[in-house]
């Protein structure tokens, strides 16, 4: 799994999702041919991450490239269960990619377009985001 080495902050805000942002980096292809582009915004954990990179993997036999465009950086905490109210932040549980709609998540190359397309289509049933396939031809 996917995880910063170092963060600046142990715990984060959690922010706050303030209606429909598109996203203005990360939103054309910059690396392969083919690519997986978000729909709408949600968090990604490194979990869903490393999914989505095995599912992909599997399906191109390990022919071509993978790019990750997304890296999870972002700590979210967690409290027991059935702790009472109070007595601080919880400890941290894993880490989250905030992607915005237009964000390419994955990019890949070296394979023929039907082989790239389904491995990307099996890579978004892992993702919690609505997302598309696009290629160059589509810029």
């Amino acid at each position: 799994m996917l995880l910063p080495k170092k963060v600046k902050h142990r715990k984060w805000h959690k922010g706050r999702g303030r209606g429909k942002r598109l996203a203005t980096r990360k939103n054309m292809l910059a690396f392969g041919a083919f690519g997986l582009k978000a729909l709408e915004e949600s968090w990604v954990t490194s979990r869903q991450i490393e999914a989505a990179r095995r599912a992909m993997t599997r399906s191109i036999k390990r022919g071509g490239k993978i790019w990750i465009r997304i890296f999870p950086d972002h700590p979210i905490t967690s409290k027991g269960a059935e702790m009472p109210m109070g007595k601080g932040k919880g400890a941290v549980d894993h880490y989250i990619a905030a992607v915005r709609a237009g964000t390419v998540m994955f990019e890949m190359d070296g394979v023929e377009n039907k082989v790239a397309k389904e491995a990307l289509r099996l890579a978004s049933h892992k993702l919690p985001v609505k997302s598309r396939f696009i290629t160059n031809d589509d810029l």
